[in-house]
């Protein structure tokens, strides 16, 4: 295989991260036609959300260690058959309880194969332009959004929720499947001559989760997503109060998703030019900028011009953190490490929503969930400012270990 394959495993990773998340956010569209055919009650089908968020954050850390032992290729096969079998299933379900099981569980888990492996893969098969290529294969999340759920609108509107759900549970196969067999490990001199860790230096897990670099990215990673979190998920609502109108009030998610999309390609590519570490800090800075504006915006047109910047922000910075991982801690443990972090970010995430409403009952509302916000947002970008430089050509691992 030639250094050309490299972009066949992005091009593979953003197929898969866009079907799998696309899949498993789809269930907002599912929510009131499941409700209005099934009777079952509105919080019991979220719930099923709140169990993928948990259950892909232990997933993506036993999927990751997972492909640093059996390579990326064994685990997103895996996870391209689970995803269109819990779809299928989740068709099927007679009862509450069932579906939860299906959707919330074995969904969460499948889509948890994708993104921590396939990120850590893309990483280990390229040593330039690596913040580049992971902000592509990143960027199928922010594809989903604009792909999967108006495709799933649309069927829902010509079969119905069961048969729509069964159809999208069967085009994962088909999509997924041969998308899994593209996936190769790198080879031998792309994944090792960019480090100090040889073969036979395999750092103990042990002591990378006690280093302060590990510590310093998964507190970075779970301020960032916890900042961002709860005004992403309250953004309707709130510009609703402020007098917008209801279906724009939507659109606002739009504009902050392409901005994600194109946030994700300037900042990998600024990473690749000036440095990971100075292009996190600064997109965190903006964030929170963006977090603390929106105390001030009122009119639609205000909404978009901050959407832009604020989706661009945390859209460009999520996939620096894999960048990081990879830097400090080398190809053999990068599916674990990454994994592990991607866990801390979704405990993160799931923070911000419960927060917000609170936040929300108590006070009639959003300002203090935006002030909040702003400030974790700050604290997440001082905590990067720990980190220490990395070297551009050939970047050291987290420990002192002679190869």
């Amino acid at each position: 295989m030639g250094v050309s394959y490299r972009w066949v495993i992005v091009a593979a990773g953003a197929l898969m991260t866009c079907v799998a998340l696309g899949a498993m956010f789809s269930l907002a569209i599912f929510q009131e036609p499941i409700a209005t055919a099934t009777g079952w009650s509105h919080v019991g089908i979220a719930s099923a959300m709140t169990l993928n968020f948990i259950v892909m954050g232990f997933g993506g850390f036993f999927w990751g260690a997972a492909s640093d032992r059996f390579g990326p290729r064994v685990v997103v096969m895996i996870g391209s058959v689970l995803l269109g079998l819990a779809l299928v299933l989740a068709s099927r379900a007679e009862t509450l309880l069932q579906f939860q099981l299906t959707y919330g569980i074995l969904v969460g888990l499948a889509a948890s194969t994708f993104f921590a492996p396939m990120i850590a893969a893309t990483t280990a098969w390229f040593d330039e332009n690596r913040g580049l290529a992971v902000s592509l294969v990143s960027a199928g999340m922010g594809v989903a959004p604009m792909t999967i759920s108006p495709f799933a609108r649309w069927l829902i509107s010509a079969y119905e929720w069961r048969p729509a759900m069964l159809i999208i549970g069967i085009a994962a196969w088909v999509l997924l499947v041969p998308a899994a067999l593209l996936v190769r490990r790198p080879p031998a001199q792309t994944a090792d001559t960019d480090t100090a860790f040889s073969a036979d230096a395999r750092p103990k897990l042990s002591k990378v989760f006690r280093s302060p670099q590990f510590i310093v990215l998964g507190l970075t990673f779970f301020a960032c997503c916890a900042a961002h979190s709860g005004p992403i998920f309250h953004m309707v609502n709130y510009a609703t109060i402020c007098g917008v109108a209801p279906m724009a009030a939507v659109s606002i998610y739009s504009v902050e998703g392409l901005a994600g999309l194109g946030g994700r390609l300037l900042y990998g590519s600024l990473a690749d030019r000036i440095g990971v570490k100075p292009v996190l800090v600064a997109g965190l800075l903006v964030q929170a900028a963006a977090l603390a504006t929106y105390l001030l915006v009122s009119q639609l047109g205000e909404f978009y011009a901050l959407a832009i910047v604020f989706g661009s922000a945390y859209g460009g910075v999520m996939p620096l953190y894999a960048v990081l991982a990879r830097e400090y801690f080398g190809p053999r443990v990068i599916g674990t490490v990454f994994g592990a972090a991607t866990m801390l970010s979704s405990l993160g995430m799931a923070f911000g929503p419960l927060i917000g409403g609170w936040i929300f009952d108590t006070f009639a509302n959003y300002s203090w969930l935006f002030i909040g916000s702003a400030m974790v947002g700050l604290g997440a970008a001082a905590i990067a400012l720990a980190f220490p430089p990395l070297a551009r050509q050939k970047p050291q691992p987290a420990f002192g270990m002679a190869p």
